[in-house]
């Protein structure tokens, strides 16, 4: 019996940024643990010399090649090349375009790129960064009324990350910490209009992401930062300050920052509901 081989190739070929193949190749190739993808990516393919460019690339590492691509030529193209080598060709957008042509009985427009203009929400967009950035870390509280959502927790709970996710999807996300000894500013206390969350993780979680820190700088620290008993009271004193608001909690031990922007957005949109109605 033929053993399988630890990786395979993995040609995205795009007339665009290439973001969606990404995300959909990566999504499925997680499903197999035994083979790691060779990922060949190649954006902005508008024109025959730039596919040619990516179709020498697939004769020398032939693979599974993804693409979504919406010039007819270039498609018929790469798609005969893929017959000639024998190898899988997978249009990413085309069942779904197909499937929306039917719904609404007409015809797509065939814009390269067409998410990627600059139209309000792309400006809105920016709009988060720029409060995000301003925002992180506690460097400003006086206008967090301003915000969408405020995270608050201890050091390491992955608040930074999360509110620049938050923010390129258009959410103006300030983030808090919580340090020990030093009292939390009442202007986080009696903010109404956004909604605020707590992070937490595991003790465990949390003293071996300090102590990686620390390595990382090469900062030798033998105190209650990195002490398992001392996190734990933060981690306790952080969940009580929560409850006491009425704030929701998000348990981050073992999401990644995509899960814990989405339990995040799904909290901020019941909210919304919950007014709305």
């Amino acid at each position: 019996m033929a053993q399988t081989p630890g990786y395979f190739h993995l040609h995205l070929i795009s007339d665009a940024t290439g973001e969606t193949l990404i995300t959909v190749a990566r999504a499925a190739a997680a499903q197999y643990t035994k083979v790691l993808p060779v990922e060949h990516v190649h954006p902005l393919v508008r024109t025959q010399k730039q596919l040619d460019r990516a179709l020498a690339d697939l004769e020398e590492s032939p693979g599974i090649v993804l693409y979504t691509l919406l010039e007819d030529n270039l498609v018929g193209r790469l798609e005969s090349k893929c017959r000639e080598l024998g190898l899988p060709c997978l249009s990413i957008l085309g069942p779904v375009l197909h499937l929306f042509q039917a719904y609404l009985g007409a015809e797509s427009t065939h814009k390269v790129g067409a998410q990627h203009t600059l139209n309000a929400e792309y400006f809105r967009r920016i709009d988060a960064l720029n409060y995000t950035m301003l925002h992180d870390d506690g460097q400003q509280v006086d206008d967090l009324e301003d915000a969408d959502v405020v995270l608050v927790g201890v050091s390491r709970t992955s608040k930074t990350p999360t509110s620049i996710y938050l923010a390129n999807r258009g959410v103006k996300t300030a983030n808090v910490p919580l340090v020990p000894g030093m009292t939390l500013s009442p202007s986080v206390e009696r903010l109404s209009r956004p909604l605020v969350v707590g992070l937490f993780a595991t003790p465990e979680r949390i003293v071996q992401i300090r102590q990686n820190r620390l390595l990382g700088l090469k900062i030798e620290r033998d105190d209650q930062y990195i002490d398992r008993q001392a996190v734990a009271e933060e981690i306790a004193a952080s969940r009580r300050l929560c409850a006491k608001h009425g704030w929701p909690l998000i348990d981050v031990t073992r999401r990644s920052i995509e899960e814990t922007a989405a339990a995040v957005l799904a909290l901020l949109g019941e909210r919304r509901r919950h007014k709305a109605s």
